[in-house]
């Protein structure tokens, strides 16, 4: 476990996927079809080279990461923060760690997929991030509103 900012992380596991499910639906707005099914994070937790960091903030869940590295490349798959305890670098917090898991497991890029107009592109942008590509009509929502995916890309040191 590790602590920044008063905030701390730790290693996640399928015991923790009821946190994950409540910051998830909390935190991702349902019209854009982001969040994932509770089976849909258990299933990629068994997958080789997953892992889950959770973030707690005054032994409150304040949020989650879950990546994944295949080979020399790390990908951040999920990343959500509960709504009330944002603005308090929980978000950049997670982001750094798994940078640093990532580049301990012998990555050298760390990938990441986000909804275009989402807030948290400031974030990425400002941790070094660089946008390498577009998904047009990736996000379904659930009246069918289709919203692009914008992909981006860091360079570990």
């Amino acid at each position: 476990m590790s602590t920044m900012l008063g905030i701390d992380l730790r290693s996640g596991a399928v015991a923790d996927l009821a946190v994950v499910d409540r910051i998830m639906q909390s935190a991702f707005d349902a019209r854009f079809g982001e969040a994932w099914t509770h089976n849909q994070v258990l299933g990629l937790l068994a997958m080789p080279g997953v892992w889950l960091t959770i973030a707690e903030l005054g032994r409150e869940p304040a949020g989650f990461a879950l990546s994944r590295r295949v080979l020399d490349e790390a990908e951040l798959l999920l990343l959500a923060t509960t709504p009330h305890l944002r603005r308090r670098g929980v978000a950049a917090a997670l982001l750094r760690s798994v940078a640093t898991d990532a580049l301990s497991q012998g990555a050298r890029s760390l990938h990441l997929e986000v909804r275009d107009g989402n807030e948290a592109v400031k974030l990425y942008s400002s941790e070094g991030f660089l946008k390498v590509g577009e998904r047009r009509h990736y996000y379904r929502g659930p009246g069918g509103q289709a919203f692009d995916a914008l992909t981006y890309r860091r360079t570990l040191p």
